[in-house]
């Protein structure tokens, strides 16, 4: 409008007259020329003065225009590096932002104002996630050194990732969590395998008596007095370190084990030499475990310390030197056993270990005393073990020996007069003598059975079975032998009875009745029908005198012993259980004239009594 009123003074004046003179502008015009009138300008000075305030306002409003361009080309830019800047973060961050679009009938004001939020947004959002970026790294870098050893190289502060600031989407930042998550997995791996191997590593050292803080120093001093896990280096190299740890630990385990076993072996046999007391051995009882443990089981405290190994070496060197000093008694102690148990399974001992032969030996000083003691030893456990082969056999045989001693005892109770008695224990006689006849009635095939239980032990071995010396079939093949003869001896008994009989009858056809006591007196015997022992034959049945009669022998009453009666079976004749006959000696003519008439054949001459 200004540039229309100066305008308008530059024309003619019938058209600057007809200007509107309504405006501010206008009526100061106006006022300017009534003014430069009343002075009396002249019309060619109005007009120059006028040109030169058109030429001054168009000055003026070209700074404003200019001004207003200036304004508008910063709002432009500032709205265009916004909207740059806008993409950028969206692209960085990877925000779904709503696509920022210019609206041509806004201003620029109005665009800036609305950009403006979201470049406020996303800036914090950035900074936001730069820091959780910066976390994470910081994490990582920090278990990665711990990994490798470098640990001290982050310590000073956090990690700069500027390089790393144009991505920060979720996407990196879930991969570079995802890597912290294994690398925390790994390092917890870590830790724990460190753990167990320390607590293997206190185990070994335990066990062999070392300084465990010591050894594990060696390896890392973290592995010792740590307060938190993030003390304890868990770099390879610590591994490394502690697993060459264990595996010289467990070779030192190894080789002190076997020492150990080795010298507790030792000491075993010095004790059971030596007969050691309890109380003498409780003092290495935790060490004497070792003979019978295997490695992993031995895990007692300083039980393989050099302390503890030393003290067992200088006990065995104690009692090897004690040994020493008794193995003269020792040796003889180990002969007397030997004998023991031959004696117990009836074999003879080797001659060559006699007592004196060792005393001799021992004292001329020509033999160690240990050889002796081994070889002795050693016929011990050949006798043992012989001796369990001969099991069956003597068991066999102290069961035969049983049933003849039962044999014994019932001649000896048969020829008992008054074994019916109502005396005190006459019924338990009553029922061992129906057992013992029933037990006498096996003996030929024990000892059938025997002897060919014999003879198969030889011919499987193919040595003879020798009993106290003698071989045993020689004496069972005896023994049947002397059983036949003893069998024939009381059938030859039972028929000299029956020709007494025979005798005692031709004597009352030929007198015509029986003989008077005194004509008999020289049968010494008186008959009585009435006498409890009478057999109704004119005769008592006759009774052993070293028996008296009308009492009860303590030996019918109880067991007899079978100590010391097995040999005399064997060294010497079974005395046969016949009772002597106190009848008159009969001739051999009458003899003959008797079985002659028993047989039913004439005799050759009158009987004749003498």
């Amino acid at each position: 409008m200004g540039e229309m009123v100066l305008a308008g003074y530059g024309m003619d004046k019938a058209v600057r007259s007809s200007v509107s003179f309504e405006t501010p502008c206008g009526r100061l015009l106006r006022e300017l020329e009534q003014i430069w009138t009343e002075i009396g300008e002249r019309e060619e000075d109005k007009d120059r003065m006028f040109l030169e305030l058109e030429t001054e306002c168009m000055r003026v409003y070209r700074r404003k225009v200019d001004s207003a361009n200036a304004e508008r080309s910063q709002l432009r830019q500032s709205l265009m590096a916004k909207e740059a800047e806008l993409k950028v973060l969206v692209a960085s961050i990877g925000e779904i932002t709503p696509k920022f679009k210019v609206d041509e009938k806004q201003s620029l004001k109005e665009q800036l104002a609305k950009v403006t939020p979201l470049l406020e947004d996303l800036r914090s959002k950035k900074e936001e996630r730069i820091k959780q970026f910066s976390l994470v790294q910081s994490q990582i870098e920090k278990i990665k050194a711990q990994i490798s050893d470098h640990n001290n190289q982050h310590d000073n502060g956090p990690v700069n990732h500027s390089k790393d600031n144009h991505d920060l989407s979720t996407r990196r930042l879930s991969d570079l969590q995802a890597e912290l998550r294994n690398l925390q997995k790994e390092k917890s791996d870590r830790l724990q395998k460190v753990f167990i191997y320390v607590d293997e590593v206190h185990c070994l050292c335990s066990v062999l008596g070392m300084d465990f803080a010591k050894t594990v120093k060696d390896v890392h001093p973290s592995l010792h007095g740590a307060n938190s896990e993030n003390s304890t280096n868990i770099s390879d190299s610590t591994l490394e370190g502690l697993t060459e740890t264990i595996l010289k630990l467990k070779a030192e385990k190894r080789t002190r084990v076997s020492k150990l076993q080795e010298i507790v072996g030792k000491l075993h046999k010095l004790w059971n030499l030596m007969e050691s007391t309890e109380q003498e051995r409780r003092h290495f009882t935790r060490v004497a475990a070792v003979l019978g443990s295997t490695e992993e089981e031995i895990t007692s405290s300083s039980v393989l310390s050099l302390e503890t190994i030393q003290e067992t070496e200088e006990e065995v060197e104690r009692l090897t030197k004690q040994k020493a000093s008794r193995m003269k008694e020792l040796v003889l102690k180990k002969r007397l056993e030997l004998e023991d148990i031959c004696s117990n399974a009836h074999m003879e001992p080797d001659m060559s270990t006699a007592p004196e032969k060792i005393t001799a030996l021992i004292d001329s000083g020509l033999v160690d005393p240990c050889e002796l003691l081994s070889s002795i030893e050693t016929q011990i456990a050949k006798a043992r073990e012989e001796s369990l082969t001969r099991k069956d056999i003597m068991e066999k045989v102290d069961r035969w020996l049983s049933a003849c001693d039962e044999e014994t005892w019932l001649e000896e109770y048969n020829q008992d007069s008054s074994r019916y008695s109502a005396g005190r224990g006459a019924h338990i006689n009553l029922k061992r003598a129906e057992k013992a006849r029933i037990l006498v009635q096996k003996i030929p095939s024990m000892i059938d059975n025997l002897i060919a239980k014999t003879f198969a032990w030889e011919d499987e071995r193919s040595v003879p079975f020798l009993y106290d010396g003698a071989r045993l079939v020689a004496i069972l093949e005896e023994q049947k032998l002397r059983r036949v003869q003893k069998e024939e001896d009381k059938r030859r008994h039972r028929d000299q009875k029956k020709l007494q009989s025979l005798l005692l009858k031709e004597k009352e056809l030929i007198f015509g009745s029986k003989p008077s006591p005194k004509k008999t007196s020289s049968f010494n015997r008186r008959t009585s029908s009435h006498h409890p022992n009478g057999n109704g034959a004119g005769f008592m049945t006759p009774v052993p005198r070293r028996v008296s009669a009308g009492s009860a022998t303590p030996e019918l009453l109880t067991p007899r012993s079978y100590s010391g009666r097995y040999n005399n079976y064997f060294k010497e004749n079974r005395r046969l259980a016949a009772a002597p006959l106190n009848f008159s000696t009969v001739s051999k003519e009458d003899s003959m004239s008797s079985f002659a008439s028993i047989s039913g054949s004439e005799p050759d001459s009158p009987l004749v009594l003498h």
